[in-house]
């Protein structure tokens, strides 16, 4: 069985995040998305309102599951089996860091990391920005999937 790992923060999951699930899915016999629980950053969601999301976001992909890892990503792929690591690539910059990551992992544990290019209608889109964007009042719809937006209209609207 092929396992893919689809690491990040997710904070919150965008559209741009699902494209890359969609398409690894189709890669693999099964996708996990791992949600790193990061101590040392503040997370606008925690970690269970950030996996119950993306659980919702994933519900239409029989093949993806949702969890959390702590610690190192090599550890958690050789726990869970897992054949490769994929990531989504923005811009160049992503690259940079990603394959010096990759490198890394492969040389710790020879997992093989896969690189998806985003969808030319995401290049520009991450977590932070839609933070930034909806903190001050702008749209959002569209950047996210609803079951984001919703949940990220209640948090922001509960912070002011």
């Amino acid at each position: 069985m092929r396992i893919a790992v689809c690491p990040g923060s997710f904070d919150p999951v965008t559209m741009g995040h699902l494209d890359v699930f969609e398409r690894a899915s189709r890669m693999s016999d099964q996708v996990i998305v791992a949600v790193l629980v990061n101590k040392k950053k503040s997370s606008l969601f925690t970690l269970d309102e950030r996996i119950e999301m993306l659980t919702e976001a994933t519900s239409h992909l029989p093949n993806v599951s949702v969890d959390s890892f702590y610690g190192l990503l090599v550890d958690y792929c050789r726990d869970h089996n897992v054949n490769a690591i994929v990531k989504g690539l923005r811009a160049v910059s992503d690259f940079d860091y990603e394959l010096q990551m990759a490198q890394m992992n492969y040389r710790l544990t020879q997992v093989e990391t896969c690189f998806i290019s985003t969808n030319p209608l995401y290049s520009y889109l991450s977590s932070s920005l839609v933070k930034e964007v909806a903190t001050h009042g702008g749209n959002v719809s569209g950047l996210v999937p609803d079951v984001v937006l919703k949940r990220l209209e209640d948090k922001l609207s509960s912070t002011i």
